[in-house]
């Protein structure tokens, strides 16, 4: 069947509620129905730059990407940021998830960004084996302090 990528519409929530449900379940996160909508609402195009890129089969989501643009002190052009990935299980390993990855590139490149980058837990084997085979890992290490 043909996979569809386009951009997240506001008659996608309940087909999107169940991906992202998904996608929390596999990391093992919840979060309250408020942050859920926040995200919702931000993604379908506030000002806080958040984007969305969903896989479509046969009427049905089988994937989504969040993604949003950094700037940078480093150079004039910006990066595309991909901040959350999800296959649904049933189409895991079938090229969704690079199909998806490589529609990011595409929309990067026509924007002229620099690069697409992304970041996995490192226990996540599946997601490392496709993504060595569509970038590099970086060589900087991610650092972080969560504040309560």
């Amino acid at each position: 069947m043909e996979l569809l990528l386009r951009a997240l519409k506001p008659t996608d929530k309940p087909q999107w509620l169940e991906l992202w449900a998904g996608y929390l379940t596999f990391y093992e996160h919840e979060l309250p129905p408020e942050q859920t909508e926040l995200s919702w609402q931000r993604l379908l195009g506030s000002t806080d730059g958040l984007n969305a890129l969903v896989a479509e089969q046969a009427g049905q989501l089988v994937g989504l990407a969040h993604y949003f643009w950094t700037p940078s002190t480093w150079q004039q052009n910006q990066d595309l940021y991909l901040e959350d990935l999800f296959v649904s299980p049933t189409l895991r390993g079938q090229g969704v998830g690079k199909k998806i990855i490589e529609e990011l590139i595409r929309i990067c490149k026509d924007a002229g960004g620099s690069k697409v980058h992304w970041q996995t837990h490192h226990t996540n084997e599946t997601a490392i084996a496709l993504y060595e085979k569509l970038g590099k890992q970086s060589e900087f290490i991610v650092f972080e302090t969560k504040l309560d």
